[in-house]
């Protein structure tokens, strides 16, 4: 077996240090998808490097996703689908020699 050495086993640790994520506050076995309870308050929290500590509260999936994602204001544009080119593609039987 092939163990990574501990200092890059330390550095991607350390990467999620300060992540946040937004947990819905409902009853049953734990968190769940975010979509299933838009409108359920959520406690947003902090990875500390060895457990999820509280850091803030938000009123619904909207307001939650403010304070996770902050920057993302508007969607990007991807503008326009780049064109194919010939070829009978990966999935494609490959053309027989005439």
């Amino acid at each position: 077996m092939d163990d990574e050495p501990l200092s890059q086993w330390a550095e991607r640790r350390a990467e999620r240090v300060g992540q946040l994520r937004a947990v819905p506050f409902v009853s049953g076995e734990g968190p769940r998808g975010a979509h299933l309870n838009p409108d359920a308050p959520r406690a947003i929290q902090r990875w500390n490097g060895h457990m999820w500590e509280p850091y803030a509260f938000a009123a619904n999936l909207a307001e939650a996703q403010r304070v996770l994602f902050p920057d993302t204001g508007t969607a990007p544009s991807s503008g326009p689908a780049p064109k194919l080119g010939p070829g009978p593609g990966r999935h494609r039987k490959p053309r027989s020699p005439r």
